[in-house]
């Protein structure tokens, strides 16, 4: 959307951090604002691609998210957290809203697309995810495996519980205590 502008090029911002980057966004800056958006877009569509499996419903939330930005920046809460991380989290919710308003035409399983991404090379640009990457590689395995269920998949507790014949306390237990980590990672 910016890029069509013009304006993801033009600015001399991108040395600048988020919370100053926020800041001229909230006062209409358009040129912030195609600085955040070249900062964070590959992850917001890569997040968004990841959840839902389809390219063109992946761009609508990653309009939606940018939009939300632009309008309201002061959604976000710096004491909460990074800005990569709040934009992260606002994707995954908002991919999953729109998988669950979808009308099951196809079975969702049964998509297989390619990422016009490399995941990998994103990750290693993007500090923050890096670091996400690393501590969840460390998480064990049955907690690993139900934070990607929940967060990647976009299944509900219920529903990974039903799928893993795990009680939905045990489901439960394992997300906390793997966000848990994760939190600490970042803030510690």
């Amino acid at each position: 959307m910016y890029r069509e502008m013009g304006l993801a090029n033009a600015s001399p911002q991108q040395s600048q951090d988020d919370a100053t980057l926020l800041a001229l966004v909230r006062r209409g800056d358009e040129h912030a604002m195609a600085s955040i958006y070249d900062r964070y877009s590959r992850v917001v569509y890569s997040v968004a691609l990841r959840v839902l499996r389809d390219p063109a419903s992946a761009e609508d939330v990653l309009q939606e998210v940018f939009l939300q930005v632009w309008r309201s920046p002061e959604r976000f809460v710096a004491i909460r957290g990074s800005l990569g991380g709040w934009l992260t989290v606002v994707t995954r919710n908002r991919s999953i809203d729109a998988l669950r308003r979808k009308k099951p035409s196809e079975t969702i399983d049964d998509l297989s697309l390619a990422s016009q991404y490399d995941l990998a090379s994103e990750a290693e640009r993007n500090t923050m995810a890096e670091r996400a990457r690393t501590v969840i590689v460390r998480l064990p395995p049955e907690q690993r495996k139900t934070l990607e269920m929940a967060f990647f998949d976009g299944l509900t507790h219920a529903e990974i519980a039903e799928m893993t014949g795990d009680p939905l306390g045990t489901v439960k237990t394992r997300i906390r205590s793997a966000l848990t980590t994760l939190r600490k990672a970042f803030l510690g």
